[in-house]
């Protein structure tokens, strides 16, 4: 199956040649790789000068064109017309040597899957349940023979009734999902939805629906905004043996007011796109979360060093709270 990888980057060179150099050791390579650049500058541009990569078509967008869901529509409008999967990769991830191998062969011996992820090794927490140890369930989340210790907020929202009611991947009605992942177990795991580090649409997909500019700039949340979509032509699944790492480049974020703002509003239109009808219990737990999100947050002022950080970010999520009264985003 030919195959186009799309690379949306934005001021982190360094981090995109550490990807690049991975993707070029793949048992399997991408006939195509779209290198999707939003910087405002030319460093990147540079570097890959400096550094000749089989098959990489390089483009530099205009500001009209900036912006992680703008440039990855712009990076589906040059993938070649005889791909039959586009893979998309955050540019501050680095694969091991069969990950796309992994990817293309689920598509291949699954017809109805339409979407791929993979598995994250380097934020690996899963490990095997030993014999005759109680794991408090408010505390852990047990799966198929390993358990995952909870953090602080889960753990929380566990106590009060909170938690969500389904296996990680999946969404409730009341949004909100178990964020564990998955253990390395090698098996495929049916999801609702795929995280944009790692995730690939067969090319009818993305032919289909586009990837919403409603998710401005750094785009919060719109790899489950398209996910969820993407379940109207079939599923998605995780396959726990497509391994990369995932680093988390500091470079290119917004600043902490902005990003808890978007956690707030953009979690809301994830929401409704799922369940655009809520029932009341559905509305009082996605509102409930939110505030005890938002709380946990704002404790962190006297935990964490970064103060700052913690309290812009907490003030970021009560003004977009509040911003729902009287402005709710449009679904489109």
């Amino acid at each position: 199956m030919k195959f186009s990888l799309i690379i949306c980057t934005y001021m982190r060179p360094k981090s995109l040649l550490a990807l690049l150099h991975s993707v070029q050791k793949q048992l399997l390579s991408p006939h195509q790789i779209l290198v999707i650049d939003g910087s405002v500058n030319n460093e990147t541009k540079n570097i890959l000068k400096e550094n000749i990569f089989e098959n990489v078509e390089y483009f530099l967008v205009s500001k009209e064109n900036r912006g992680l869901t703008k440039q990855r529509n712009y990076g589906i409008s040059k993938v070649n017309i005889d791909s039959e999967i586009v893979c998309f990769l955050d540019d501050d991830t680095v694969l091991e040597i069969d990950y796309f191998y992994q990817t293309i062969e689920t598509f291949k011996t699954n017809l109805n899957v339409v979407g791929v992820g993979g598995l994250a090794i380097n934020e690996y927490k899963w490990k095997p349940q030993e014999a005759n140890v109680f794991y408090d369930p408010k505390k852990y989340y047990l799966f198929e023979g390993y358990f995952y210790k909870e953090g602080l907020r889960n753990v929380v929202r566990n106590y009060f009734k909170l938690g969500s009611n389904l296996s990680s991947g999946k969404m409730p009605n009341y949004s909100h999902g178990r964020t564990s992942g998955f253990p390395n177990t090698g098996r495929i795991y049916e999801v609702d939805l795929l995280i944009g580090m790692s995730m690939s649409f067969r090319k009818s997909i993305v032919d289909t629906i586009k990837f919403s500019i409603f998710f401005d700039g750094y785009g919060l949340y719109e790899d489950a905004d398209f996910s969820l979509r993407a379940l109207n032509f079939g599923k998605n699944v995780i396959n726990t043996s497509a391994h990369l790492s995932h680093f988390h480049a500091a470079s290119g974020r917004p600043n902490q007011y902005k990003y808890g703002k978007m956690v707030v509003r953009n979690g809301w239109y994830v929401w409704r796109v799922k369940n655009p009808n809520p029932v009341f219990k559905d509305r009082f737990k996605w509102n409930a979360i939110t505030i005890l999100l938002t709380l946990i947050r704002f404790s962190n002022i006297i935990t964490e060093q970064n103060k700052k950080a913690a309290f812009t970010e907490s003030l970021g999520r009560i003004v977009g709270f509040w911003s729902l009264v009287f402005h709710k985003p449009k679904i489109e």
